[in-house]
């Protein structure tokens, strides 16, 4: 729930295909990869213990709970409805509604969705979490404060461990860009090089926000995010709505949960919180947060630049699906992919179920 509603187009699941090796890049997860420096490599990372949360769904307005779980390596990050048995990989290619938020769903299994992904995502991102299960027994996930923060203490409250697989980095080679009707656009280049020109891992970020409503105005953040900078930058800037539109969101079916104590109202030149903004760009920062969870949907460690303007969860969703439809647009650096961006494009069987 953050002012931008652009929906998404949708399309059918597809496996995530490496490009072959070409002498300008090779892009194979096997001995062909190009391999990323010791000193530059990310490990991938898992929960140490498990540990449960309830919360109220932002959009639904239900009490929903929530249990993070450990992965092993090659895992990846999975939702879990255990309230019908079934596995959702949190993949970009299943996004199926980006309307104030980014949900995933089962291509064929009309029931199976999980709703408000992009703060949990941002936070395991944000945290280098490559690998859980996130149990979930309901169609949503809780808002929590609205923002990242809550989640980033969870994963801390757990633990974290590092494993014996080096994670997967795709490199993004060449510019990528989406745009909206509206002037918005997003776009992914190459990422910084170091004094050594070796590429620096991770997002570095550029956004730009532009609002009619005086409190939030134009405002932009550069950030090259870490878990150290998304901690202190991004974490606790909150999700955000107009107050004129949101009797237009409930009547839509939307917004049923949300409050003070869970997004930044604005109307006009006021902030309606009785205890104002957190910090300074608090609207931008969640942009920018935002975005991390629905780029987090790649399934690897995006190795990128990002520049967007007034851009939302579906141009953060076509991004990454322009991104990885042309394989001359990126290769991995280090790792392999997850499981389930390995498996051919077929829906997941129930989770726990036989092969």
């Amino acid at each position: 729930m953050d002012g931008y509603s652009h929906s998404a187009t949708i399309r059918d699941p597809a496996p995530l295909r490496p490009a072959a090796s070409s002498s300008a890049a090779s892009s194979s997860a096997g001995p062909d990869a190009a391999p990323a420096s010791q000193a530059l490599r990310v490990m991938q990372r898992t929960l140490k213990a498990p540990i449960d949360c309830v919360g109220t769904g932002l959009h639904s307005g239900k009490r929903v709970a929530i249990a993070l779980r450990p992965a092993p390596a090659g895992h990846g990050i999975v939702f879990r409805r255990r309230d019908l048995g079934i596995d959702i990989p949190a993949r970009f290619d299943w996004v199926a509604d980006t309307r104030l938020c980014t949900v995933l769903a089962h291509p064929t299994i009309a029931a199976a969705r999980v709703a408000t992904v992009e703060h949990l995502m941002a936070a395991l991102a944000g945290t280098g979490i490559t690998n859980a299960i996130v149990e979930v027994d309901g169609p949503e996930l809780p808002i929590l404060d609205g923002s990242a923060a809550s989640f980033v203490f969870l994963i801390d409250c757990a633990g974290s461990v590092e494993q014996d697989q080096p994670a997967a980095c795709l490199e993004v080679l060449r510019r990528v860009r989406v745009a909206g009707a509206d002037g918005s656009y997003a776009e992914l280049l190459p990422p910084p090089r170091n004094a050594a020109a070796e590429i620096v891992p991770g997002l570095s970020a550029r956004v730009a926000i532009e609002f009619s409503a005086p409190a939030i105005g134009a405002q932009a953040i550069a950030l090259h995010v870490t878990p150290a900078s998304f901690r202190k930058e991004l974490a606790a800037a909150r999700t955000f709505a107009l107050f004129a539109n949101i009797e237009a969101m409930r009547q839509a079916g939307l917004a049923k949960g949300g409050s003070l104590d869970n997004a930044v109202v604005v109307d006009g030149a006021r902030v309606l919180n009785p205890s104002g903004l957190r910090m300074e760009r608090e609207f931008v920062r969640h942009k920018l947060l935002d975005a991390v969870g629905d780029l987090a949907l790649a399934g690897v460690v995006l190795c990128a630049t990002l520049h967007a303007h007034r851009a939302g969860h579906a141009l953060n969703n076509r991004l990454l699906r322009q991104l990885l439809a042309e394989p001359a647009n990126w290769r991995l650096r280090d790792g392999a992919l997850p499981d389930f961006l390995q498996q051919p494009a077929a829906p997941p069987r129930a989770a726990g179920a036989s092969a």
